[in-house]
């Protein structure tokens, strides 16, 4: 993805400054080379509205594609929290050495998701997903000889529990890969130019504050939208309060 869709802040610059300059365009044609005569005022009229109509679709569509990933990133920190709860009590189901261990690891693991969703450094997150991994192999490693050791539906259904919790992971991360398309974005901005450029064409007064406002209330739709597809750099984030209710109780015990 470009990276400019993953900025909101730079997103809203970028895209209020391109609109403006496209409604300036606009009245600049009508003011030197061709302005629309009065007869065609009625079929320009149409094909703005037009225009304006389909681009709010598009806007429409692409905030309620952010929506769902974002409501799918909260429902999956939910789950995540879940199985890491269940399989730490499933873990007095182990031998007592090996449970100690498990529980121990799903401690420091827990640690390691609560980072995931708060940081916002790249390296670190590089760092952070080393360790997770890590810690998945060793957590697997002690449940895995265990089940081979002793193959009951009591050590099958920790191994059932471990699955969920790395399974869990995977799809977290999937979720937060998952954004919107770049086409789609390149899409709504080539329809916002051109929305500006007619605007700008088709207006009456050529000058004035209102030539402002459809840039701005563009910009604002696509910094909303891209600041809650943006998992990390948005000011609309997924707060980890499961995983945190977690933390705090495990500490506890």
């Amino acid at each position: 993805m470009n990276p400019l869709f993953g900025r909101p802040l730079l997103l809203l610059a970028f895209s209020l400054v391109v609109l403006w300059i496209s409604v300036q365009i606009g009245a600049k044609i009508a003011r030197r080379l061709r302005p629309p005569l009065e007869e065609e005022r009625d079929d320009l009229g149409l094909v703005i509205n037009s225009s304006l109509t389909m681009l709010a679709l598009i806007i429409g569509f692409s905030f309620s594609m952010a929506v769902n990933r974002y409501d799918q990133r909260k429902n999956y920190e939910e789950e995540e929290a879940n199985a890491i709860g269940t399989e730490y009590v499933r873990a007095d189901l182990l031998p007592a050495a090996d449970g100690a261990k498990v529980k121990e690891l799903l401690t420091q693991y827990l640690d390691r998701r609560l980072a995931f969703y708060v940081t916002r450094d790249p390296q670190e997150l590089e760092q952070i997903n080393d360790e997770t991994a890590r810690l998945q192999d060793q957590m697997w490693s002690v449940v895995q000889r265990d089940a081979a050791a002793q193959p009951t539906p009591i050590t099958g259904l920790v191994v059932s529990g471990m699955n969920d919790v790395l399974n869990r992971q995977g799809y977290t991360q999937a979720a937060w890969w998952n954004r919107i398309p770049a086409g789609a974005w390149s899409l709504m901005m080539v329809l916002g130019i051109c929305c500006s450029l007619l605007v700008g064409y088709g207006a009456h007064q050529k000058k004035g504050v209102l030539f402002s406002v459809l840039p701005f209330l563009l910009a604002i739709a696509f910094f909303l939208i891209a600041d809650i597809d943006a998992p990390r750099r948005g000011i609309i984030r997924v707060a980890p309060q499961n995983l945190i209710s977690l933390g705090e109780s495990l500490h506890k015990q």
